[in-house]
């Protein structure tokens, strides 16, 4: 009998597997208006519902990994992001990443709730990670000149929060975005106007 330990094919399978249910989960907790059945993920990604509980054994574990897999999203997002763009647009794209990270749990709040209350989840490494993130695009636009000095990572974790509260999590149109566009002037370094000739 050859153990799933020994055949790297079937071990890249059941990788597989686990990582089409997690995309699979994210999609549905994004969509659902109220938490979804551990038959419709499993259907949603294409496995039986076996396959599923064999990755994930309880809806706290899936829901655990998803949510862990958006906040490692975002952290290493703020990276990438800054490889890629000068630091003020990768800090209005991450808004972006902030607000597909609300989406997400939307559907998972229930059992995301019980799980924090039970201490399996907490809000302050979490919010730690985040802060993190969001200091690092920070300081390379303070380093950049792009981005005012005097502006903190809890500040803009707390205006993303009020934007995302007030317009909901569409971020990429409509009001959403328009405030988040305001919100990243504010962020900016006021240049000095030109002085009118004598």
């Amino acid at each position: 009998m050859i153990r799933l330990s020994e055949n790297p094919a079937l071990r890249a399978d059941a990788a597989r597997n686990r990582d089409m249910v997690l995309e699979a989960a994210t999609r549905v907790f994004a969509s659902a208006d109220a938490e979804p059945s551990m038959r419709a993920i499993a259907r949603e990604a294409g496995v039986g519902i076996a396959t599923l509980y064999r990755h994930f054994p309880t809806r706290e574990s899936l829901v655990d990994a998803v949510y862990r897999d958006q906040v490692d999203r975002l952290t290493r997002g703020a990276d990438q992001l800054l490889a890629e763009h000068a630091p003020a647009d990768a800090l209005r794209l991450w808004m972006d990443l902030f607000g597909d990270w609300l989406v997400t749990k939307h559907g998972m709040v229930d059992t995301l709730r019980e799980m924090v209350d039970a201490g399996s989840v907490t809000h302050l490494q979490t919010r730690d990670q985040l802060l993190a993130a969001i200091d690092s695009i920070l300081g390379a636009g303070r380093d950049a000149g792009e981005l005012r000095a005097d502006v903190r990572a809890d500040d803009v974790a707390a205006a993303l929060i009020g934007v995302f509260t007030v317009a909901g999590t569409s971020a990429r149109e409509g009001q959403g975005a328009r405030l988040l566009d305001l919100l990243m002037d504010g962020l900016r370094t006021r240049r000095a106007e030109a002085r009118p000739s004598d």
